[in-house]
């Protein structure tokens, strides 16, 4: 017969007997897991409110107290359920094993409600129609008390005493200001996925956050980030995806905060999604800048597994790689769109040019309305197409005698012309300058020491020898790389650079790639003779509109334009300074 120690023997171990735990240990276990912080307690119950099909959700907070409100004035609760509704594993959402292959609601696991029972002080109030009950639970989340009360229809979850059976999840917790933060990101991910919804918060009884409903997932945005606007994004909308897209050379983050994945309404962790946002757009942002984007997937439910971890942030995503190449082509597309302006004419004023930024896919110099310019981007509905799709892309020229006065916050060249002004972002000019002269003279060079990269696929192999640099075998897992492309020979960068050229696509996605890599930054001050000299080489390339992504590389403002702005009967002009119209 085994004992529970052995004691007998000189060097004895001990042998513990394996015991079944007890179900409020289980529970307890359980209950720890949804519920973490007062965040966990805000995000299920707002959760639970947009499943009962509310239309506004409002949030108390009194987290000094450790106390919590919300309320919603959804389907409500009817008496019978509130007596079962705080009970472990009890829900109206799922009922068998095949529904959990079906899952259409934010919760379904039965476990919300009892595990904050466990932690708290809970008292439910609702009302269907006319009749309205407040229950009171235990830890145990059985009903202690059920009585009527007179409320408005809807529900009110009253969580108090938050954590106070549990002093070390109390004592472990962030700071006020960190709970604070971590709510915030709480409403605003359930809120930017649900427009239509009004949401409120009062944080000790005085408002803090408030998103009315809107008819555009863009708008909430907005309300959310308010230093954007409307021209600022791109968005594709079909019944798979709906993309918003902050234009990359217009609005971005210090920080990856607001690459947002949504899954059938609700924000999940998908790292392999992310890492395929970023390649879309690695090529077009500036260093150390990450983009905005929001991707809500719309999956047939058999295809998504939420059952992975209590508080359903990670899911399996089945037939991944299809979902990763349809949010890559609606980039693509997002970048490629023409503005939405309902007619085709040019824009005549400085005025209006500023009340309706030009978009992706349309000139953005300023005309007068007699001007019969031949241009590939005159139609607002022929989007702007890379290099390769626009072998004519140069049949209108640029004027020559451009002079260099100026640059505007490290990023824009201003320069003169008897014509008017241009105004001329200096990365893309000297990337498209680069283009085409790596085009022109594509050369790889041996480098030494050679880099090393490890475990890169076979797929990868084949892209840095499709683009002609010479690869060998170093080891177990290791690679050598022996050929450089000539323009990364000097930088520092050139292992990171090497590797993002092993993501690519063909020859010509390297050589855009290495030209975006290579080209000056934005943000870079240029002295007067390094403007000059870009605006002169710049002004010989084969396609001086469009950097080789497709995006417009100046804005022309026309002096028959300036001159109509500002009311003037004359245009500067040749004779004598000054030229009647």
């Amino acid at each position: 017969m085994m004992t529970d120690r052995t004691t007998d023997q000189p060097n004895s171990i001990e042998i513990s007997t394996i015991r079944p735990l007890s179900l409020d240990v289980i529970h307890r276990m359980a209950a720890g897991e949804v519920i973490d912080s007062a965040a966990a307690v805000v995000r299920e119950l707002v959760e639970n409110a947009i499943d009962a099909k509310a239309t506004r959700i409002v949030v108390y907070l009194w987290l000094e107290q450790w106390k919590i409100h919300v309320m919603d004035n959804g389907c409500g609760i009817d008496v019978e359920n509130l007596t079962t509704i705080a009970r472990p594993h009890t829900t109206n959402k799922i009922s068998n094993q095949s529904d959990l292959s079906n899952i259409t609601t934010l919760g379904f696991r039965g476990e919300a409600i009892h595990s904050i029972a466990q932690f708290s002080k809970l008292e439910i109030l609702s009302c269907i129609l006319d009749s309205g009950w407040r229950a009171q639970y235990n830890n145990d989340g059985e009903l202690i008390k059920l009585e009527e009360a007179a409320i408005a229809p809807g529900t009110i979850i009253r969580v108090t005493d938050l954590f106070g059976n549990w002093e070390t999840r109390r004592t472990g917790s962030r700071s006020i200001k960190q709970q604070l933060k971590q709510i915030q990101t709480c409403i605003q991910s359930i809120a930017v996925v649900h427009p239509e919804l009004t949401f409120q918060v009062f944080q000790d009884d005085r408002e803090w956050l408030m998103f009315g409903p809107t008819k555009q997932w863009v708008q909430r945005l907005l309300q959310i980030l308010p230093t954007g606007n409307l021209n600022d994004f791109s968005t594709i909308q079909t019944n798979e995806i709906e993309l918003i897209l902050g234009l990359p050379d217009r609005i971005s983050r210090r920080s990856p905060d607001w690459i947002k994945i949504a899954v059938n309404g609700r924000i999940v962790q998908l790292p392999a999604v992310i890492q395929t946002i970023m390649a879309a757009l690695r090529k077009m942002l500036p260093r150390d800048r990450y983009p905005i984007v929001l991707v809500h997937l719309q999956v047939p439910p058999a295809q998504v597994d939420w059952n992975r971890d209590p508080a359903k942030s990670s899911l399996y995503l089945q037939e991944l790689d299809n979902w990763q190449t349809l949010i890559t082509q609606s980039i693509q597309q997002a970048l490629q769109l023409s503005d939405q302006l309902s007619s085709g004419t040019r824009t005549t004023s400085f005025l209006r040019a500023a009340e309706q930024s030009a978009g992706y896919g349309r000139s953005r110099s300023i005309h007068h309305a007699t001007d019969n310019i031949d241009s590939p981007t005159d139609n607002p509905d022929s989007p702007i197409a890379p290099d390769s799709q626009m072998p004519n892309a140069s049949v209108r020229s640029l004027p020559s005698g451009l002079k260099a006065i100026a640059q505007v916050r490290n990023t824009y060249i201003l320069a003169e012309h008897i014509s008017g002004m241009y105004l001329i972002e200096q990365h893309i000019a000297h990337e498209r300058v680069l283009y085409e002269q790596i085009c022109d003279r594509w050369n790889t060079v041996p480098i030494e020491p050679s880099i090393v990269l490890s475990k890169l696929s076979t797929r990868q192999l084949e892209q840095l020898e499709g683009i002609g640099l010479l690869v060998d075998e170093f080891g177990d897992g290791l690679w050598a790389i022996r050929t450089i492309p000539e323009p990364l020979l000097h930088r520092e960068d050139c292992a990171a650079a090497i590797l993002e050229l092993s993501l690519g696509g063909d020859l010509q996605t390297a050589q855009v790639a290495i030209a975006c890599r290579t080209a000056i930054r934005n943000g870079t001050p240029l002295s007067s003779s390094e403007q000059r000299h870009l605006l002169e080489q710049w002004q010989q390339t084969r396609n001086p509109h469009t950097c080789p992504h497709g995006r417009p590389i100046y804005l022309v403002l026309q002096e028959t334009a300036l001159a109509q702005f500002f009311r003037r009967p004359w245009v500067i002009g040749k004779s004598h300074g000054l030229e009647q119209p």
